[in-house]
């Protein structure tokens, strides 16, 4: 028979309290709500997650919010519905200019791509003038208002005037460049990777675009982001879910047959789209957030408003560096 002194269960407790704040022993943690678009690229990071045993090392509870796009995963954050997003910082800063305290931690430096058919005449944005141009999106996505603006800085004139924009989903103007109804396309860069793989040319990445504005080094643009209160206050481990990113990029930067175990999420038409693809996520693999990423977030946010661009940072839209977590 065992015997419980006031010493033994205080010492019991002060051992659960431990176990509880160590990864993956004791009490379970409080779920991680993250939205994911269904086969998109955070889906190939959760599975990898789970498939390597990622998430019981780092105890972490993943609950899954799926969305139907990008632009669902903002109003799910903003609703309460999830957590965690993945989406851009300049929404993030736009967010946190009118009172919200969000935090944006990096997920991808991994961009789109402005594509032309192997065998086209176009050789640069200048020989755009008179053509269409596909956009993946609207016309406030973030890659086209970042092609206006290094197109005025350029060539002193927008693109959007002097090409003739054809705006859709992306799967849509993929279909269209394809088939050769508009003379180039500007998509995300999973779609731009799949053309790669097909043949078609590279004229300008939006990497380009960014350096082309004299921002070095180009900023991740797409992270996890999060409202630090509502974290706070349900004591949601976002720290966890960041270290089982990490973890499961290193495996995915490294393991070839890790994305041969992704094919059911990814699809490729062959094995040539898949390596394209996973070259693309390898390029795009960032680190932590540090000082020369914040300079480099504050010069193009001063930029776009200097050009004008309200329609991505927003009109009263002021740099902040407090939204980046480090």
């Amino acid at each position: 028979m065992t015997i419980l002194t006031r010493r033994s269960v205080l010492k019991s407790g002060s051992a659960l309290t431990l176990m509880a704040l160590m990864p993956g022993r004791g009490m379970a943690a409080v779920p991680v709500r993250l939205t994911s678009v269904k086969f998109g690229s955070v889906s190939w990071v959760i599975e990898t997650i789970r498939a390597e045993g990622i998430d019981k090392k780092q105890g972490l509870d993943l609950s899954i919010v799926e969305v139907a796009n990008n632009p669902a995963a903002p109003v799910a954050l903003l609703s309460g519905a999830a957590d965690v997003i993945v989406s851009d910082w300049t929404w993030a800063l736009r967010q946190r200019s009118r009172g919200n305290d969000l935090k944006f931690a990096p997920y991808s430096s991994a961009l789109g791509s402005v594509m032309v058919p192997k065998d086209s005449p176009i050789k640069s944005l200048a020989d755009l003038a008179g053509k269409k141009i596909g956009v993946a999106g609207t016309g406030i996505d973030k890659s086209w208002i970042l092609l206006r603006a290094y197109s005025r800085k350029l060539l002193g004139k927008d693109i959007a005037t002097l090409a003739e924009p054809v705006f859709g989903a992306a799967p849509l103007v993929t279909e269209e460049f394809r088939n050769g109804r508009v003379d180039a396309v500007l998509n995300f860069w999973t779609y731009a990777a799949r053309l790669k793989a097909e043949g078609a040319r590279e004229l300008l990445t939006m990497a380009d675009v960014i350096k082309g504005m004299d921002v070095t080094p180009t900023p991740a643009l797409v992270g996890f982001i999060w409202s630090e209160k509502k974290v706070r206050d349900r004591a949601v481990p976002v720290d966890r879910l960041l270290a089982a990113v990490t973890d499961a990029n290193a495996v995915l930067a490294s393991s070839d047959a890790a994305w041969q175990r992704l094919r059911p999420l990814i699809k490729p038409a062959s094995d040539a789209e898949l390596i394209a693809i996973r070259d693309y996520y390898r390029s795009g693999i960032t680190g932590s957030w540090g000082a020369a990423d914040t300079a480099a977030a504050e010069k193009l946010t001063n930029l776009l408003i200097e050009l004008g661009d309200t329609e991505l940072v927003g009109d009263g839209t002021h740099f902040d560096q407090n939204l980046f977590h480090s």
